[in-house]
């Protein structure tokens, strides 16, 4: 049968497509781990639309070990997450964030948020707490006082690196992380890349000393020009996922070598994170697919 050139473009396309695919999975040499080393991987339920109980349900089948969540602010609803993952036997970790327009508001909305999280004995508490704006001491300030309610507690209290946050920017960390030690963070690395607009290969000693201070991971790949790809499998993007693996390889042979545990959430958002078609606002992926995928990666590439 004669092949239309519509045809023809249509196969070699798809099959070029499905090579770049393979070649972009294809699992690491990773060195061998210590004893006490453990990868533990959350989904998020930013995005999802059903009830709590379908959320964990899916979780389970899929075959993540936990979830990582915000408190909802609803009673009624708290106590849904909590009784689904109970019913399906999962892990949690908790998000906990400072608001407010003044540094004070920040402050105290920011105690308050991590107690409620602290009474629920999550597995860690990821932090989006302070502002870009706000002064070193401010910053010093609000990372002190989770670093106390972490040693009161027990439990372990990282601050992420996310834009409008104290963190935002590689420049900006390293500078906290040399004057401050004793606290861990959570390396949502794409939002520096949108920060610089760069892959940040013309500051690898800022990116250095934060990989030795990550405790948890946000696995979402980001790009020069904003903090999520369109399709994180799609082959256009190989260069931006080879840099983000890159850095998270680094990270998991240190775990490996020191027989530590990382914790990582895979984070791809939904709109306005996934992008969309104009006029009809409909996603140009599917989040849940593309998180899925990355926690499978992950397991294949590190486990």
């Amino acid at each position: 049968m004669t092949q239309t050139r519509r045809q023809f473009l249509l196969q070699t396309t798809a099959a070029s497509a499905g090579m770049a695919l393979t070649g972009m999975q294809m699992p690491l040499d990773q060195p061998k781990a210590t004893a006490g080393f453990e990868l533990i991987i959350y989904a998020t339920r930013w995005g999802f639309r059903g009830s709590m109980d379908e959320f964990c349900r899916r979780v389970k089948e899929e075959g993540y070990d936990g979830v990582e969540d915000w408190l909802p602010g609803d009673k009624a609803q708290e106590e849904a997450l909590f009784e689904a993952l109970e019913k399906y036997n999962l892990r949690f970790g908790l998000l906990a964030g400072s608001g407010g327009d003044t540094f004070d508001q920040h402050m105290k909305s920011y105690a308050a948020n991590l107690d409620r999280a602290l009474e629920r004995k999550p597995d860690f508490i990821n932090c989006h707490a302070g502002r870009d704006f706000f002064s070193f001491d401010q910053a010093r300030q609000i990372i002190e006082s989770g670093k106390k309610k972490s040693k009161d507690s027990g439990i372990p209290v990282y601050q992420e690196t996310h834009r409008s946050r104290m963190l935002f920017a590689a420049h900006v960390c390293e500078r906290i992380l040399d004057e401050i030690p004793g606290f861990q963070l959570t390396l949502d690395i794409s939002h520096w890349c949108v920060v610089a607009e760069s892959l940040l290969g013309n500051q690898p000693l800022a990116v250095k000393k934060a990989l030795q201070r990550t405790a948890h991971i946000h696995s979402r790949i980001g790009h020069e020009e904003g903090p999520q790809v369109s399709e994180s499998r799609a082959p256009e993007w190989q260069r931006a996922r080879d840099a983000h693996f890159a850095w998270w390889d680094e990270i998991v042979a240190m775990k490996k070598a020191a027989g530590e545990r990382l914790t990582m959430t895979t984070e791809f958002g939904p709109p306005n994170y996934m992008w969309t078609t104009p006029y009809t606002y409909q996603p140009v992926a599917d989040q849940w697919a593309i998180n899925v995928d990355m926690m499978n990666e992950w397991r294949k590439r590190y486990l």
